[in-house]
């Protein structure tokens, strides 16, 4: 059964993660399930070991960070911040 999820990415990201999508004949929506599927099941403990981290770094622009997203009320806040 499929669930849908929301993500954010850096636009230029998203782009180059369609075209590489398209290129390989699936939706952008299948390739992240194959990736997501590659982290789940493998016995990883760092984001280093992960075979897909290439990648990732080869589709950013620059070397891929990892960092702890905004909660809602405070994206939410930053959001009505912009529009002040």
């Amino acid at each position: 059964m499929d669930a849908k999820i929301t993500l954010s990415f850096n636009k230029a990201v998203i782009e180059k993660a369609k075209k590489f999508a398209s290129e390989q004949n699936m939706s952008l929506s299948r390739l992240t399930e194959f990736l997501y599927q590659k982290i789940v099941s493998g016995d990883y403990k760092h984001l280093d070991e992960l075979p897909v981290s290439d990648w990732v770094s080869m589709l950013a622009e620059g070397e891929a960070t990892y960092g702890k997203s905004k909660s809602r009320k405070d994206l939410k806040s930053s959001y009505f911040d912009t529009k002040k």
